[in-house]
């Protein structure tokens, strides 16, 4: 079986990221048997000036997209989107717009345990965020995610509180942006093809399938 690596540099406080992530797994799972896909979370941060403990939502983005009628506008076709794709997005529960750092972090310690650990803690962050209305730079919400995906609370807990990958994860951000990523979600597929944006399942599934042919038939000539 053909193998596809995707790296996809995402925000978890993106929502057309998370609508890319809906996307993306029907893509992979509609590949099953023909391709195997092995999927990174690589971070990137829309607001990374924002302090710690994060601001208020709904000032945020209202002053991000230029009023409150151009943020309904966004959310109602988001909403709408989403419940084609499995999302449902509650923008009415989201209250605080967080720094973002520490989820980055606590999804790259999650990769430690293997790919399909870090996808399960990326899914949560979104989910805690976006459905939930949950504040994902609190470290009690984060603590309660790790443990839920399979990481050991009291090793997280320790890290939080420390600076670990701070820096690291800092750095893979300025190497996106090095690269060209300019806005997320983007999908580097075996670190040679960037497809950019929330694609539609159809994209994602040709994209692989038709990289993975190129690499079958690369490897046989």
């Amino acid at each position: 079986m053909d193998h596809v690596n995707i790296d996809v540099v995402s925000d978890v406080v993106c929502p057309w990221c998370y609508l890319g992530k809906a996307r993306l797994d029907q893509a992979v799972a509609s590949l099953a048997g023909e391709v195997h896909v092995t999927v990174n979370w690589r971070p990137y941060q829309l607001n990374p000036d924002l302090p710690p403990e994060g601001v208020d939502h709904k000032a945020h983005l209202a002053a991000k997209l230029g009023g409150q009628a151009a943020v309904e506008r966004a959310h109602d076709m988001l909403t709408r989107l989403g419940q084609e794709d499995g999302v449902a997005f509650d923008f009415d529960a989201v209250t605080i717009s967080p720094n973002t750092l520490d989820a980055h972090r606590l999804i790259r310690w999650a990769l430690t345990e293997g790919a399909e650990t870090q996808d399960k803690a990326t899914a949560l962050l979104f989910k805690a965020n976006f459905e939930e209305g949950r504040n994902i730079g609190d470290h009690a919400v984060l603590l309660d995610i790790a443990e839920a995906a399979g990481l050991a609370r009291t090793v997280i807990t320790a890290l939080l509180a420390s600076d670990a990958d701070k820096e690291a994860v800092r750095e893979e951000i300025e190497t996106a942006r090095g690269m060209g990523v300019t806005g997320v979600p983007c999908f580097i597929i075996d670190g040679k093809y960037a497809v950019m944006g929330a694609q539609s399942v159809d994209v994602l599934t040709d994209a692989l399938r038709d990289i993975a042919r190129m690499k079958d038939a690369s490897q046989i000539n």
